[in-house]
């Protein structure tokens, strides 16, 4: 009869070492879960925070550049997304008009989203692609761009050029930021 009251022993210790063993696996399976879940939830609330808040990035100094006269300056910028960081080269036009006021363009064409250039002969910007043509404050004077160039948010603080980097969509007349 006193065989009895072990066997329940073992039970018991069986029973604790299975539920100890469920909850250990199901701990493991939850960490892994909140791994995963986490930068998705993070990407998704960035994706919608990046649309409100915009990085300025630095452009170059404002005595460095030239008065009336377009420059192509690049920068770099950072984008994140989860846990991917990358840094992103773009390109600008600046046009300093006085010691504090400047415009800066995006280098896209309106048209269909070729690089313009520069043209110091004509002085005009012309893009190579569909012979766009704009003035120095970035009017169309010919070709099939649908609208004036477009110009990017810019500050000076401090003698430094900062702006902000957008896309718009190309081939239609409003400005629409991508």
């Amino acid at each position: 009869m006193e065989d009895s009251p072990e066997p329940q022993t073992v039970e018991q210790a069986e029973t604790t070492r299975r539920k100890f063993l469920k909850w250990l696996l199901g701990s493991i399976a939850v960490v892994n879960g909140l791994i995963v879940f986490v930068p998705f939830l993070k990407a998704l609330a960035d994706s919608s925070l990046r649309a409100q808040k915009k990085e300025w990035s630095k452009v170059a100094d404002m005595g460095l550049l030239p008065q009336g006269k377009p420059v192509n300056v690049r920068f770099q910028s950072e984008s994140e997304d989860a846990y991917f960081h990358n840094k992103v080269l773009h390109s600008v036009w600046v046009i300093r008009h006085s010691p504090s006021e400047v415009t800066v363009f995006s280098p896209i064409c309106t048209h269909l989203g070729c690089y313009y250039l520069w043209d110091p002969q004509t002085g005009h910007f012309e893009c190579p692609c569909h012979a766009s043509v704009f003035a120095l404050d970035g009017r169309v004077l010919g070709g099939p761009a649908p609208r004036p160039l477009d110009t990017l948010p810019v500050k000076v603080d401090n003698g430094t050029v900062l702006v902000q980097w957008e896309r718009f969509r190309v081939g239609i007349p409003q400005k629409i930021t991508v």
